[in-house]
């Protein structure tokens, strides 16, 4: 429906109660171009978020548009509660379900192997948690036929376990598959939405530099207004901003630890196990803490979340991916504190198990949306930096 056509509706005139239907566009994505048609004639939202100035650099809404804004959006749910076209009225505009719907559709349409994406959408929760507990089985199992589960203290040596080259194949194979299907699904994503506005900028630089610090300081749960996000109603908080945070840099001080063990190992010749006041253990333990204090937050508001706030379909994929960052924190803490223990070759099994499902699910889940998102909000900054030859940006 054509932005002309809209105002014209609103005034109650006859002849455009016929929608312009653009080709090519699934039921969601047909719903969003609406919805985004509606919006683009009002403008009442402009300073709420990101979505709302690029929306209005664009006369109508093709694809790869639809796409592009659907991962811009960070699903705050301000703009329902300040929309005059929300249900009850005809218009039954609800900018925030909308897009997460589409949203979806982009985690599966871009997904690779394709056909992943699918089977992770339909049982998201169900595959999480039995795909951890059937890899943590295997590997309880595996450490059983060796030995036993219950063994003499081994000072926290866990390749007397699992021998470090085998983990360092198994894993780093485990590893480097859930980074090249996320590569190759953000660059199909990129190349269908970069469009003319996404490609080389003399001022690109900039643009990236205005991107990571939005993608760091998560700026847009602070609903455009800086009180926050709405969760059960249409009071405001920051709480989901905050859970974020600790789920974000715990997740990067737990890779941080990771690395600077690997440099240890391969640069220094320092071995496993390191002492607890040790830089990587100091960084796991933050990391772990934040990975339980983040996702435990997250679980609870999304268990609270008002249905007309999001996409319902998606609960499992949230849910499955919290739960398992969740796992991976606790199980890994866990070994931690008993490493010394009789209880280290059953608790590292299981680490493991889960560990490794995390990364297998990782390109099919809602940990794509924030490489997603990353990616729209570079293309917002470039975007921006662009000349408006129409005049129609809110910038």
């Amino acid at each position: 429906m054509s932005a002309r056509c809209i105002e014209k509706e609103m005034a109650d005139v006859p002849e455009c109660t016929v929608p312009l239907v653009v080709p090519g566009l699934t039921r969601d994505e047909r719903e969003a171009e609406r919805i985004l048609t509606i919006c683009n004639s009002c403008r009442y939202c402009e300073g709420f978020c990101a979505v709302f100035p690029a929306m209005t650099r664009r006369l109508d809404f093709v694809k790869h548009d639809i796409h592009y804004l659907a991962n811009l959006c960070h699903n705050c749910g301000a703009c329902l509660h300040a929309c005059q076209y929300a249900d009850p009225h005809e218009f039954k505009v609800n900018v925030p379900r909308t897009l997460a719907e589409v949203r979806k559709t982009t985690y599966v349409e871009y997904a690779w192997p394709s056909g992943f994406g699918r089977l992770y959408e339909k049982n998201a929760l169900t595959v999480a948690l039995a795909l951890a507990g059937g890899l943590a089985g295997f590997l309880v199992l595996a450490v059983a036929m060796n030995g036993s589960l219950l063994h003499e203290p081994l000072q926290g040596d866990f390749y007397a376990i699992f021998p470090h080259n085998l983990l360092v194949a198994v894993f780093g194979i485990v590893f480097l598959f859930a980074i090249l299907a996320l590569g190759i699904g953000v660059a199909r994503f990129w190349k269908t939405t970069a469009g003319t506005h996404g490609g080389r900028s003399a001022k690109s630089s900039p643009a990236a530099l205005e991107a990571t610090a939005d993608v760091l300081t998560l700026t847009y749960l602070d609903g455009g207004h800086g009180e926050g996000c709405n969760e059960s109603d249409n009071r405001f908080t920051l709480q989901r901003r905050y859970f974020h945070h600790f789920t974000f840099y715990g997740f990067l001080l737990c890779f941080a630890a990771t690395s600077v063990a690997t440099l240890y190992h391969y640069i220094f010749g320092w071995q496993a196990p390191y002492p607890y006041l040790s830089l990587p253990v100091i960084l796991g333990t933050l990391g772990g803490i934040g990975l339980l204090i983040g996702p435990a937050g997250l679980f609870i508001l999304n268990m609270k979340r008002h249905p007309d706030h999001g996409d319902a379909s998606q609960k499992g994929m949230d849910r499955g991916f919290i739960v398992l960052l969740f796992l991976t924190s606790f199980t890994g803490l866990l070994l931690m504190a008993f490493r010394e223990t009789q209880w280290m070759g059953l608790l590292l099994a299981v680490h493991l198990g889960v560990v490794m499902a995390f990364f297998l699910t990782m390109p099919y889940g809602k940990f794509a949306h924030g490489i997603f998102r990353s990616a729209a909000l570079l293309k917002n900054s470039i975007e921006k930096r662009m000349p408006d030859s129409k005049g129609l940006g809110a910038d």
